[in-house]
C-alpha cells in the first residue's frame, strides 16, 4: 500500500492527530482540521525527509477547503496513526 493511500487511510477513518505546534501554525494562517483533511485526501507529497530518527516525514501540498495552497508535514505514529507535525498556507507571490 502507498504512503498517501496510508495517510487517507487514516484521515478517513480519524486515526490522526494534530501536534500543538502544528495547532500553532494552523492558527497562524488560518487552517482548521477540515483543510487539514482536505490537502491529505486529495494532495501529493511533494518531498520525503528521510534523516529522522523518529521515522520519515512526509509534505504533502495540496489545496484547502476555501483554495488556498497548504502544505501538511506528517509522518506516521505506529503503524496507524497519523500525525500532522505542522501545517501552513503557501507563500502568496504578488
Amino acid at each position: 500500500m502507498s504512503v498517501l493511500r496510508r495517510m487517507r487511510g487514516a484521515i478517513r477513518t480519524e486515526r490522526y492527530r494534530i501536534s500543538s505546534h502544528a495547532n500553532d501554525e494552523m492558527a497562524d494562517d488560518m487552517l482548521m482540521a477540515s483543510d487539514i483533511e482536505r490537502i491529505v485526501l486529495t494532495g501529493a507529497i511533494i518531498r520525503q525527509f528521510t534523516d529522522d530518527p523518529r521515522g520519515t516525514r512526509y509534505e504533502v501540498l495540496g489545496k484547502a477547503v476555501d483554495g488556498r495552497a497548504a502544505y501538511v508535514v506528517c509522518r506516521f505514529h505506529g503503524p496507524d496513526v497519523l500525525l500532522i507535525i505542522t501545517a501552513y498556507a503557501a507563500e502568496v507571490e504578488e
